[in-house]
């Protein structure tokens, strides 16, 4: 298949690699830098949101995302305590950590704690949790007439310390209320 394997890389293996290809009518040639990379875990470009909001009741991921070279181990710790997988917390293998079920005895100080054969790093985000956002008033089915306008209302309660948007779908798809303007329109009540 003309392919090249190279295991237990060191340093020694970086540089210009050409493949040459052969036959009885002619040689071509391809090239390709192979750089190895080492570096102990760092925050720097990618440092762990600060605040992470979750609602009660639902779910929250918090990414642990440090750039290491070769792949770092990573653990999680909520304030003193150290995590481990269990039936509401999960960490998975890209560092993440994932919270099902948030209730406020959740909310905290979390530390990810990255770790490879370079060093080691770690990064610290608050969690808060919020009101989960609920339909308290659902559209319901309307039969109209055609050529006839139709309302619908849909009503919903949320953290007051958020922004609440609707969105509008037929069918799938959302309705851009700007270019079907003559079709559709949104009445917002406060």
């Amino acid at each position: 298949k003309g392919e090249l394997r190279m295991q237990s890389l060191t340093f020694d293996d970086a540089g210009m690699y050409q493949c040459i290809a052969e036959n009885i009518h002619g040689i071509i040639y391809a090239n390709a830098e192979l750089k190895i990379v080492a570096s102990p875990p760092t925050f720097e470009l990618n440092p762990m949101k600060k605040k992470i909001l979750a609602a009660k009741g639902g779910r929250v991921i918090i990414e642990c995302k440090p750039k290491a070279a070769p792949k770092p181990k990573f653990s999680w710790s909520k304030g003193t305590e150290l995590l481990v997988n269990g039936s509401r917390i999960r960490i998975w293998d890209d560092g993440s950590l994932e919270i099902i079920n948030v209730t406020k005895l959740d909310e905290g100080r979390y530390t990810c704690f990255a770790e490879n054969n370079r060093g080691k790093a770690n990064s610290t985000g608050v969690l808060e949790m919020t009101e989960a956002t609920r339909i308290t008033l659902a559209p319901l089915n309307v039969d109209v007439t055609v050529g006839e306008n139709a309302t619908m209302q849909c009503i919903a309660s949320h953290d007051p310390t958020l922004d609440l948007t609707f969105i509008w779908s037929l069918n799938g798809f959302v309705i851009d209320f700007e270019k079907e303007h003559e079709h559709y329109e949104r009445n917002v009540m406060v």
